[in-house]
């Protein structure tokens, strides 16, 4: 018995356990760091799509269209790689000689001081503002409606006490849609949740990448077998987790909502 919690104990607290521990960080930190670019991106569409000027109301609703319907995937892999070679392109005007630029064998970038090195802090950097993009065309929607649906004799009352267009704006308007808003930013915060499983697509070393080496089947030469293949067992705790950051969400997002709403009519939702 002591021999199996002494194996088991060594087991799941070696390095690369220890490292898989530590890759629960890179999720938490895209799910927050897209989240909130997420609620830019949303105020900034919806804002936007309110404007009195035909050309930005233009500029919102393509936005809000066409991101939501490109599948999130795709547009994972493309924003990254585009931001990466547009940035080699960038530099390779400044430092690629033509010399350098003819003497260079690979299609990419032009030529190797041009070649822009990212790391998992930048991978996850435009992880997250990829995530932001594409779920702020969704909240662009949920914002946009909930703005719609503060009382106009509100906005009328605010303009009557001689607020300008930007103060009845920022001070009444958006403070006041909150309380319709939350409920339908609380499934954008879920979808983004769920879309940090995508980060292994960006070369970044996240819960999923490792549960899914753990869990192949482990041999060693000196030893053996060391396991089959495990992997639903790892899965298994990756499902615990998200559950626990939904259930974790909701709680907080019904707080949001509690606050949110007090003082407000009780036909609106609290």
């Amino acid at each position: 018995m002591f021999e199996d919690l002494a194996f088991w104990l060594g087991y799941i607290t070696n390095g690369k356990h220890l490292t898989w521990y530590a890759s629960f960080q890179f999720t938490v930190y895209a799910a927050l760091l897209g989240g909130a670019l997420a609620v830019v991106f949303g105020l900034t569409g919806a804002t936007l799509k309110n404007s009195r000027f035909f050309i930005l109301r233009l500029v919102g609703s393509t936005y809000s269209s066409i991101v939501r319907g490109v599948p999130d995937v795709l547009f994972f892999l493309f924003f990254p790689l585009a931001f990466e070679q547009g940035m080699e392109w960038l530099i390779s005007t400044q430092v690629c000689s033509p010399e350098a630029i003819a003497a260079q064998t690979a299609p990419w970038p032009p030529c190797r001081e041009a070649n822009w090195f990212l790391g998992t802090t930048e991978y996850l950097l435009l992880a997250s503002v990829s995530l932001g993009l594409v779920y702020g065309a969704f909240a662009t929607n949920v914002i946009h409606g909930a703005m719609r649906a503060v009382p106009p004799g509100q906005l009328e009352a605010a303009r009557a006490y001689g607020m300008s267009a930007t103060q009845v704006l920022w001070r009444v308007h958006i403070r006041q849609m909150w309380v319709y808003a939350l409920p339908g930013l609380s499934n954008v915060w879920m979808l983004i949740v769920k879309a940090t499983s995508l980060l292994s697509l960006l070369q970044i070393a996240d819960i999923v990448l490792w549960a899914d080496r753990l869990g192949a089947p482990n041999f060693l030469p000196a030893v053996g077998l060391v396991h089959d293949d495990w992997r639903w067992r790892y899965y298994l705790v990756l499902f615990v987790f998200y559950i626990l950051v939904t259930w974790l969400s909701e709680r907080a997002f019904e707080a949001l909502m509690r606050r949110t709403g007090r003082g407000i009519l009780s036909e609106v939702p609290a």
